[in-house]
């Protein structure tokens, strides 16, 4: 049986579970879905049409499903869309999508949005992506599994962000990141790889080995890039993980791709 506080202000359309619990001051508009066992502390704002999956929980002053902020939305019918088992910490916002793109901010699973965040309109997010305190992604942006973005750093819109990759805080992120990529600095630069993040993945040593050897070889080897990347295409194309990074490359034709910083 669900639990709402008497000054919570649900609108009657609203798609609420039984299990799930609302507290104090939580205003919930018309065209929300909120799945199972979903926990609302008090002062929670749920607007715009957006569905919570099931096992969320959303801490006081997150505002979820409020217009984008972009000059060219009109008030079209778009859509906010949040997996499972998140943790949105307070002053979190997300917003819906716009008609310039698909018309949808997607959000995985498993993910944790800590204090003061921001997700903008039509971004896709992964799952198990950590998005640390008053850090933010632009419109657009598209990231992978497993990602991390440390505290106070930001994602220019439209960029994209492998899986695996990690981003230090204060860092400004402006060009597409690697699968498995470490930036961090002012304007984000390749660092090396993410060697912690493919352990707690469970990659072999050996994979770890090879993957740092074909990063080196690709970006900080001399030579001309594109033939660096062929030849690891070559020597190492059958490594799955290395493979992802090349097939990212490869693809990487709507931004510039961040490169390791030249000495």
């Amino acid at each position: 049986m669900s639990h709402i506080h008497p000054t919570a202000i649900i609108d009657e359309s609203a798609q609420i579970a039984d299990t799930v619990s609302i507290g104090p001051y939580c205003i919930i508009g018309p065209h929300v879905t909120i799945a199972e066992h979903c926990v609302l502390h008090a002062h929670v704002v749920i607007e715009g049409r957006t569905s919570i999956a099931e096992n969320c929980e959303i801490f006081s002053f997150a505002c979820l499903g409020k217009a984008p902020q972009h000059l060219r939305y009109d008030g079209e019918d778009t859509a906010l869309i949040i997996g499972k088992n998140n943790i949105i910490r307070e002053h979190v916002t997300m917003h819906i999508g716009t008609m310039l793109d698909k018309g949808k901010t997607i959000i995985g699973d498993n993910g944790m949005f800590m204090v003061s965040s921001h997700v903008a309109h039509d971004c896709v997010v992964g799952d198990n992506f950590i998005l640390a305190q008053n850090a933010a992604l632009g419109g657009h942006c598209v990231v992978g599994d497993n990602v991390y973005f440390g505290a106070y750093s930001a994602a220019h819109p439209f960029v994209r962000v492998g899986d695996s990759a990690i981003i230090g805080g204060m860092t400004a992120v402006v060009a597409n990141v690697i699968p498995y990529g470490n930036v961090y600095g002012e304007r984000g630069y390749l660092q090396g790889v993410n060697l912690i993040g493919m352990k707690r993945r469970g990659m072999s040593k050996d994979d770890m080995r090879l993957v740092k050897q074909a990063y080196d070889r690709i970006f900080t080897a001399e030579g001309i890039f594109q033939d660096n990347v062929e030849a690891v295409r070559g020597s190492h194309g059958d490594v799955p993980a290395i493979k992802h990074i090349l097939d990212f490359i490869k693809s990487n034709s709507d931004r510039a791709l961040c490169l390791a910083k030249k000495d």
